[in-house]
């Protein structure tokens, strides 16, 4: 498929090996035109602040092995830009420069569509170019549909997900009927694989909190893998 293949060049990247790596984990931003400035900031500030949370750091060093993190920002069909390669997170130093990384970044496109389908598709090129670990996860955050292009299901079908688990995270807005049915479109479209779950934000000024609680359930080592998950998102023991 052409569209696989423009998705997945250019992202060569080594990675450790199985045996020191639990989890490869990428971050996926939404920087769509639904997205104005202010709440870009939010966004961008708030997952620096997750991540650098004592709660998020202790989860990162809660096993012996490590965790490999990326993060992109996506929008448009053929906008989706780097903003972390990939890094081991093998000291509170990797995690610190992780953070400030991202925290130097500029957002890359403000007025473009959301092609979640495109967005999936490049995450599962990044992955697949990534570090090879024991368990690999994509996060989607968004507050809006797919609106332009192929949606979630042809992504999974078209591009390399096995093994991948798909968590979201909904950024819930102010019209509670729109919104209402974004978060049933996660459940239904975007969750993928084992253990995956949906993760909501109420507005832009909560997505600190959320991704913070997102990144504590990925990354303690009981959790990662160990759970299915029902029709709704929500894990089953």
């Amino acid at each position: 498929m052409v569209i696989r293949a423009g998705l997945c060049a250019g992202l060569l990247l080594a990675g450790p090996a199985a045996a020191e790596c639990r989890l490869a984990l990428v971050l996926a931003l939404d920087v769509s035109s639904s997205v104005d400035a202010a709440e870009d900031r939010l966004q961008r500030g708030g997952l620096v602040a997750a991540l650098t949370s004592p709660e998020v750091e202790a989860a990162f060093f809660a096993a012996d092995s490590h965790v490999a993190l990326a993060a992109y920002e996506w929008s448009g069909r053929y906008n989706q830009e780097v903003l972390l390669e990939w890094t081991l997170i093998d000291s509170r130093a990797a995690l610190l420069h992780a953070a400030e990384t991202i925290a130097a970044s500029s957002r890359s496109h403000n007025d473009f569509p959301t092609a979640m389908g495109y967005a999936l598709g490049y995450g599962a090129g990044l992955l697949t170019r990534g570090p090879r670990c024991l368990y690999r996860t994509l996060d989607m955050a968004g507050d809006g549909q797919n609106n332009e292009g192929f949606g979630p299901a042809q992504a999974y079908a078209e591009f390399p997900f096995d093994g991948v688990t798909v968590n979201g995270l909904v950024v819930n807005g102010a019209d509670y009927e729109a919104e209402t049915g974004l978060i049933a479109f996660y459940q239904a479209q975007v969750l993928h694989g084992p253990g995956a779950f949906l993760e909501i934000a109420q507005g832009f000024e909560d997505y600190e909190r959320a991704m913070r609680r997102k990144l504590e359930r990925e990354l303690t080592p009981p959790v990662i893998g160990a759970l299915t998950s029902g029709s709704d998102g929500e894990p089953k023991g």
